[in-house]
């Protein structure tokens, strides 16, 4: 007799270099989430469209995206991984914060560029990330929001167990384009959808 279980599959944060959608790291989630909440805000024509136009949209819902995710060590204590007996969670927590800072080179170059006189500095960009929740729903978003509850430390203070609320916004084609990383990843998760409508 075989002991079949079936495969997990965890949603995680993905994060790419954003013009060759090159991966740069992942943040795999410990826990999927209990509940994901989503909001859609179709794009219609205008506030008041008369009636020729009520039915058109200019383009892709606004769609918003918030979840709460669990970042555990206990797993990983268990195997004494060196990090986590080092560092407890804090690395997995930094990597999360990251994604809403600029680079701190970035941030010196600007610096140096306004002392000497640059009259334009152009914003800061980031890597594009992606929110992973299934095997056919992968998109682009930016994060909107982060907030961290950590709950557990071990004796040196080192988090070892977090909360993480993320809200996100779906980068749409509207966004980032078609002819983009970002733009092929929003049109496969906008083809998947209508691939399951038909099911």
């Amino acid at each position: 007799m075989y002991n079949i279980s079936p495969l997990l599959v965890k949603g995680a944060i993905l994060v790419l270099e954003p013009n060759t959608g090159i991966p740069l790291s992942t943040i795999n989630f410990e826990y999927n989430p209990e509940t994901i909440k989503r909001s859609l805000q179709p794009q219609s024509v205008g506030d008041q469209p008369d009636r020729t136009e009520v039915l058109r949209l200019k383009g892709p819902p606004l769609e918003t995206i918030s979840c709460e995710i669990e970042i555990d060590a206990t797993d990983l204590l268990a195997a004494q991984d060196p990090a986590t007996m080092t560092y407890g969670i804090a690395p997995q927590l930094s990597t999360l914060e990251l994604l809403v800072y600029p680079s701190s080179a970035v941030l010196i170059a600007n610096e140096v560029l306004s002392v000497v006189g640059t009259i334009e500095i152009l914003p800061m960009s980031s890597n594009l990330t992606l929110f992973a929740w299934g095997a056919n729903r992968v998109t682009p978003v930016r994060l909107t929001g982060i907030e961290i509850a950590e709950e557990a430390f071990d004796p040196q203070l080192n988090p070892i167990r977090a909360k993480v609320s993320l809200s996100m916004r779906v980068l749409n084609v509207n966004d980032v384009g078609f002819l983009t990383p970002a733009g092929a990843l929003y049109m496969a998760y906008q083809i998947g959808k209508e691939s399951m409508a038909q099911q």
